[in-house]
């Protein structure tokens, strides 16, 4: 028995040392670089520490009407390339309609589309007179992936984002099918960071049509191939906005997928900051062939519809870089950048929620959350030594393992602890002492009948261990309910909850037992203080 309960007391000892030196570097910065690097300090929610909290939906179609709008384009080009004379192409939400003149002892094009691009079913084709119409869509099973990847590409490079922009230690996760959960503690400027993690960033570079009138255009007689964009001028001096108009042809020469980096530069001669923009080897080859077939034009450089700048293109341009103006504030310049290096989102996100928390709302919650479990701790305490005597005390240290274990858990698994999770904390210290008084009691009844103290001792743990297990595991169960289908603050609660019951369970019935035994196997008690 006794070389038994060493080893049930060197357990406990290595429970607590380790339990100790995940904890520390949430209480001290005094501790050396190894230990803060090798543990990560318990992490505070938003409700304690202050910061912001967003609920954003993706919009997952668009990334697929996107896709069809790049494929209509190839497919009308590829079918020239094969001698079909397309009369029109256009796409009408997810769906591309391609009209045609037939050619004849030409393999059909329904052949030929389907062939070229297998992702592609067809949801019409008709023929009359020698046109024909063909109706395209994309897979169910390419749509649904295609639909999923979005979802991944946007939290990757919301994550992103957000790592540049500076916040410490953010919690970005998926919910659901199409849902991203970001919460940033510490922000301090919540409409920037709402501003930067929603741009969608399209980049793209289009030449602007000198050979039409704008002025026609901006009357109505667009011409067939052109569109008009505007471009965003803020006054320094009185802060007025205008818009210039451009007219350019709507054919996309390149995109930002070509993108390698962008930087924030200074322009020495008029003290004004810029972004200077990087291509990879591809992105290089396509940049100097189109600079030097348009030598003398005007390349628009856009981004989400709006245009930055459209300088005369002089000469051709090698080695693969190029610079957007604009006058941006530096802010601004470093915003941009940002964004242009993290990637384009693949689709727009809606913010469903949102919610901000200042810093002093965070410390009072913490202030008040402490205030909870020590004033709720200390009354559970000194009522098991007031009813129970000594054995009460033994249920304080279990009692007191127990939340050193909750906290080192959080810490270890770098769990975060919000103000719900304060509660769940609190419900557990009440569980856990109810475990001790259901031993106790038992305890006491068996000495009623006669037994010795020792047989009333083990008696008791043992007879009582099948209710505590039943009532511990039907609340594990609900916790974890309530962590798989609650939102953010019932997450908190469910997780401390969750914690402290298999807590509770080691130290109501492991701690609590090994100590009983050591004193009757030690001390060889007669009687029992309870």
């Amino acid at each position: 028995m006794f070389r038994d309960l060493k080893l049930r007391f060197g357990i406990i000892i290595l429970l607590t040392i380790g339990a100790l030196f995940a904890l520390v570097p949430s209480v001290s910065n005094n501790i050396p670089d190894w230990w803060k690097n090798s543990i990560h300090k318990v992490k505070l929610g938003l409700d304690l520490q202050g910061g912001m909290h967003l609920m954003l939906e993706v919009q997952a179609e668009k990334a697929v009407e996107s896709y069809l709008q790049r494929t209509k384009s190839d497919v009308e080009a590829f079918l020239k390339t094969k001698g079909i004379l397309v009369v029109a192409a256009s796409r009408e939400k997810l769906a591309i309609h391609i009209k045609f003149v037939e050619a004849a002892d030409k393999k059909s094009v329904a052949t030929l589309v389907t062939e070229r691009y297998p992702d592609l079913k067809i949801l019409k084709n008709s023929h009359k007179e020698g046109h024909g119409e063909l109706v395209l869509t994309l897979s169910g099973k390419r749509m649904a992936a295609m639909e999923r990847a979005a979802v991944d590409q946007a939290l990757e490079t919301i994550r992103n984002r957000i790592d540049q922009f500076g916040v410490t230690e953010p919690d970005i996760s998926r919910q659901g099918e199409n849902r991203i959960l970001v919460q940033l503690p510490g922000v301090k400027n919540p409409q920037r960071a709402i501003e930067l993690i929603g741009k969608t960033a399209m980049l793209e570079f289009k030449l602007v049509d000198e050979d039409n009138n704008l002025e026609d255009a901006l009357k109505g007689s667009i011409p067939p191939g052109d569109e008009i964009l505007y471009q965003r001028i803020v006054d320094p001096d009185s802060g007025a906005v205008t818009r210039k108009p451009y007219l350019l042809k709507k054919k996309i020469l390149m995109t930002g997928d070509v993108l390698k980096d962008a930087q924030v530069r200074i322009n020495t001669q008029y003290g004004e900051p810029y972004v200077s923009i990087t291509f990879d080897a591809r992105g290089a080859d396509m940049f100097e062939k189109i600079t030097g077939e348009n030598v003398k034009k005007r390349l628009a450089i856009i981004l989400d519809n709006n245009v930055y700048s459209a300088p005369v293109i002089q000469e051709r341009i090698a080695g693969g870089r190029a610079q957007i103006t604009g006058r941006f504030t530096t802010q601004e310049a470093h915003d941009l950048a940002i964004v242009l290096r993290a990637g384009a989102l693949p689709a727009p996100v809606d913010i469903l929620e949102k919610r901000t928390v200042g810093p002093t709302l965070g410390q009072d919650s913490i202030r008040q959350g402490l205030y909870s479990v020590l004033i709720g701790g200390l009354l559970v305490v000194l009522f098991m030594v007031f009813y129970y005597k000594l054995s009460g005390v033994v249920a304080d240290l279990a009692l007191f393992l127990n939340v050193i274990f909750i906290l080192a858990v959080l810490a270890a698994f770098r769990g975060t602890l919000t103000l719900p999770g304060i509660a769940g904390i609190v419900l557990t210290i009440g569980m856990a002492v109810d475990a001790n008084v259901l031993i106790f009691e038992r305890i006491r009844e068996e000495l009623w009948v006669g037994k010795t103290p020792r047989a009333a001792m083990e008696a008791g743990f043992s007879k009582a261990f099948i209710t505590i297990l039943d009532a511990n595991v039907t609340t594990l169960i609900a916790a974890v309910v309530l962590f798989q289908f609650g939102t953010g603050p019932i997450k908190g609660f469910a997780v401390t909850l969750s914690i402290g019951i298999v807590s509770s369970m080691f130290t109501a019935i492991i701690v609590s037992r090994a100590v009983f035994d050591l004193a009757f196997e030690k001390r060889r008690i007669k009687t029992l203080s309870i």
